[in-house]
């Protein structure tokens, strides 16, 4: 079954997050995402506070981008929030922006490259491995975490280009697919993904958290047409659910049978009673599960 959550974003202040988690658990959502945009919020401050918030909502951030986070540094961060509340942890990484990875100086020429790299070598850390490696991004000598994680924790990459779509099938336990996403886009970026998987030698499924941009009631259209304008989408891009609870269940359906294992609604930036986007996607969890 698919899981539902909602997304909080850093349009919003920090400290209105740990009232949005308790309201997204309140409302029976399995899920609750948080961004680390430049210069906004950290992923992991608001990681760890949404769940210290709640009881059983899982929590993701996506995206983390891995040019600004030293490897070791990230996977004894995962490794400790996943200890504190385990299963309860996903994590996205990605290129980040680029231009904003330049204002931080950690700009990298080849993001391919460092994903490539950087994967693996924190999968192996948070399995408990010592790990040497000497890479042109990512490099280690003998390091291991003394406290890893007692599970796997899953790591999603965010993709959209052609290449780091079927680099994160082969080194990603999953996709992470932002706003903007159709049924057929997700459905084409999960293929794409699992030929590279398979060119690689696994057989494992691939998950995908598909963003899905919502909004309920009246007027729902023209009020995401606004949202649209002021995230430059186009075309096919200007996907989302909108309307009554129902219409916004239909979607939600659309996404799942394309191959999403998690779909998180995304509010307009922007003026959103949270807690009642909360409630309006708790009702959409009812009739998806019923």
């Amino acid at each position: 079954m698919t899981s539902l959550g909602v997304i909080f974003q850093p349009t919003s202040p920090p400290e209105a997050l740990p009232d949005a988690a308790r309201a997204a658990e309140a409302a029976g959502l399995d899920e609750l995402w948080v961004w680390e945009d430049c210069f906004k919020e950290s992923g992991i401050a608001a990681l760890v506070a949404a769940l210290a918030a709640t009881e059983r909502l899982v929590v993701g951030v996506g995206i983390l981008p891995m040019p600004l986070r030293n490897v070791a540094l990230l996977a004894m961060e995962v490794s400790t929030v996943e200890r504190m509340f385990p299963g309860r942890v996903r994590i996205g990484l990605g290129h980040g922006v680029l231009d904003w990875m330049g204002q931080a100086g950690a700009r990298v020429a080849s993001p391919l490259t460092l994903m490539r790299e950087y994967l693996p070598a924190l999968r192996r850390l948070l399995a408990g491995e010592e790990v040497s490696v000497s890479g042109r991004y990512v490099n280690l000598d003998r390091v291991q975490l003394r406290w890893p994680p007692q599970a796997p924790v899953p790591l999603l990459a965010a993709a959209e280009g052609p290449k780091t779509t079927a680099l994160a099938g082969e080194v990603a336990d999953g996709l992470v697919l932002t706003g903007g996403w159709s049924a057929s886009m997700v459905a084409s970026s999960l293929a794409r993904a699992s030929a590279a998987r398979s060119s690689a030698g696994s057989s494992a499924p691939l998950t995908a958290a598909v963003f899905l941009m919502a909004e309920f009631g009246e007027g729902a259209p023209e009020r995401m047409e606004a949202e649209f304008d002021a995230w430059k989408m186009t075309g096919e891009r200007r996907y989302a659910g909108l309307g009554s609870v129902e219409s916004v269940a239909a979607t939600v359906r659309e996404v799942a049978a394309a191959g999403a294992t998690s779909v998180l609604l995304q509010s307009r930036s922007l003026g959103v009673d949270f807690a009642a986007f909360a409630r309006s996607a708790g009702h959409v969890k009812q009739l998806i599960s019923g």
